[in-house]
C-alpha cells in the first residue's frame, strides 16, 4: 500500500501532559453532565426518573460545548498509538497488547456488574416497585455503551495504526465515506439499525484523527489561520445538520451516532491545537497535575460507578427527607450546586475506595509473549456482547449478572492476567466518557 503521508513524527511517542489534561478534563465534564441531567420526581408520592433536560431548546444549544465524546475518543486515540509504538519498540505483538487491554477494561466492569446486580437484587427483596428499578437500570446503563465501543475500538489499535502508518489519507477518507453512507442509508431507508453502524465508522474515524493529532497533522496548520478553520468547521457542522435533518442536540447525535460527531471531532481537534500553548502552561502547575493525575490512575473506576453514586446519592436524600424540586423549577436550578458537590464528594471517596481494583487490573504485555490472537479476538467478542445485554435490557438483577458473567468468560478465554514484566512498565491509557 503506497504511504500518501510523510512518515510519522519519531517524538510523539510518550505521555504528553495536555493529553492527559484533557482526558481528565473530559470526565469531570461526563459525570457533571449525567448528574446534571439526572430528574427526580415525587409528585403524588410516586418516585420517577428521567432526562430532566428533554426537548429544551436552550439545551440543545449547551450540547455545542459539552458533547465531548469526539474529544474522548481523540485523545483516546492519541493515547492509544503512542502507547502501542512504545511496546511495539519493545517487541510486543498485537495480541499481547489486545489481551492487557481487555484485561485492563474488563476485570472491573465485571465487578461493577457483579456489584450493581447485587445492588438490585436486595433492592427487589426490599420491595422497591419493579417499574422504578426499570428506570433506574435503563439510566444506568446508558453511558455504558462506551465501554463496548472501546473495547471494539481499542482491539483494533494494532491494525488501524498500520493502516495509518501505510495510507493515513485514505484510511481517514474511507472511514469518512463509510460513516456518510450509513447516515444517507438511514435517512433513505428509515431504518433506525442502520445507524448503528456508525458505531465503528464514526468512532474509529474520530480515532484515526487522534492518531493524526498525534503525528503532529493539524499543528502544521499556520496558527493565523486555526480560528477561520475553527470558524469554517463550525459552520459546516451547522450546514450538515441543517441539510440531514440531525438533531440541533449533539447528545441526540450519539445514539446512533452521526457523521456530524465526525466533523465535531474536527472541530475539537483544531480547538485543542489552538487552546494547546495555554493548556500546557497550565498542566504544568503542580496542583493541576496532581489532580489530573489522580483522575486518570482512575477514570475508569469513575465511569463505571458514577451513576451508581448518582442513585445511592438521591436515595439517601429521599431516606433523609430531602426536598426534590420540579425540575427546572427556580428551585431547582438553586439546588443544584448542592446536588452536584454532594455526587462530587461521594465520587471522590468512591474513587479512592474502589480504584484499587482498576490498578490491580492494570496487566502490561512482555516481550515475547505467546500470546495467540484468536483467543483474544474471540474474547473482545465475548465481552462487547455482554456490555451489549445492559445496553438493550438496561441494568437488571439478570442483565448485570449475565454481563458480568459474560466478561468473566471473556477474561476466562485468555486465561487470565498476563505475566508483569520484570521491570517497571509504562502505564497504559484508559481513556472512557458517556
Amino acid at each position: 500500500m503506497k504511504n500518501d503521508h510523510a512518515p510519522h513524527s519519531p517524538t510523539m511517542i510518550g505521555r504528553d501532559p495536555v493529553v492527559d489534561l484533557v482526558r481528565a478534563g473530559c470526565l469531570i465534564i461526563v459525570v457533571g453532565l449525567h448528574a446534571f441531567m439526572a430528574g427526580i420526581s415525587t409528585d403524588g408520592g410516586r418516585l420517577a426518573v428521567f432526562d430532566a433536560t428533554q426537548g429544551e431548546s436552550w439545551f440543545a444549544v449547551l450540547t455545542w460545548l459539552v458533547q465531548i465524546m469526539p474529544l474522548f475518543f481523540l485523545v483516546g486515540g492519541f493515547a492509544s498509538l503512542t502507547h502501542w509504538r512504545r511496546l511495539r519498540a519493545r517487541g510486543v505483538g498485537p495480541a499481547a497488547y489486545v489481551h492487557a487491554r481487555l484485561v485492563r477494561l474488563a476485570r472491573p466492569a465485571a465487578l461493577t456488574f457483579g456489584a450493581i446486580a447485587a445492588g438490585f437484587a436486595v433492592a427487589s427483596l426490599l420491595g422497591v416497585p419493579g417499574d422504578l428499578l426499570a428506570q433506574v437500570g435503563f439510566r444506568m446503563g446508558q453511558p455504558m455503551w462506551f465501554l463496548g465501543v472501546y473495547l471494539g475500538v481499542t482491539a483494533l489499535v494494532p491494525i488501524m495504526v498500520r493502516l495509518h502508518e501505510a495510507a493515513p489519507r485514505r484510511t481517514q477518507l474511507v472511514l469518512a465515506v463509510g460513516a456518510v453512507l450509513v447516515d444517507l442509508l438511514r435517512s433513505s431507508t428509515g431504518v433506525e439499525a442502520i445507524g448503528f453502524l456508525n458505531l465503528i465508522f464514526v468512532w474509529l474515524a474520530v480515532q484515526q484523527l487522534g492518531f493524526g493529532y498525534a503525528d503532529g497533522w493539524f499543528r502544521r496548520i499556520d496558527r493565523r489561520r486555526l480560528p477561520a478553520a475553527l470558524l469554517l468547521g463550525v459552520a459546516a457542522m451547522i450546514m450538515i445538520g441543517w441539510i440531514g435533518g440531525f438533531s440541533p442536540n449533539l447528545i441526540d447525535n450519539l445514539n446512533p451516532p452521526t457523521v456530524l460527531l465526525l466533523v465535531l471531532g474536527v472541530v475539537q481537534a483544531l480547538a485543542l491545537t489552538l487552546a494547546e500553548p495555554a493548556l500546557r502552561r497550565l498542566a504544568a502547575r503542580g496542583a493541576v497535575a496532581t489532580a489530573a493525575d489522580a483522575i486518570n490512575g482512575r477514570a475508569l473506576t469513575i465511569y463505571l460507578w458514577h451513576m451508581s453514586v448518582l442513585v445511592c446519592v438521591a436515595l439517601v436524600g429521599l431516606a433523609a427527607g430531602l426536598p426534590f424540586p420540579d425540575p427546572l423549577s427556580p428551585a431547582w436550578w438553586i439546588t443544584r450546586g448542592y446536588w452536584l458537590a454532594a455526587i462530587a464528594l461521594v465520587m471522590i471517596i468512591a474513587a479512592r475506595l474502589l480504584g484499587r481494583f482498576e490498578q490491580t487490573a492494570s496487566v502490561r504485555p512482555r516481550p515475547g509473549h505467546p500470546t495467540r490472537p484468536g483467543p483474544a479476538i474471540a474474547a473482545v467478542l465475548v465481552a462487547i456482547a455482554a456490555v451489549a445485554a445492559v445496553l438493550v435490557a438496561g441494568f437488571s438483577v439478570l442483565s448485570a449478572t449475565a454481563a458480568a458473567l459474560g466478561l468473566a468468560g471473556a477474561l476466562r478465554l485468555v486465561g487470565g492476567p498476563l505475566p508483569r514484566p520484570a521491570v517497571p512498565a509504562l502505564r497504559p491509557p484508559v481513556s472512557v466518557p458517556a
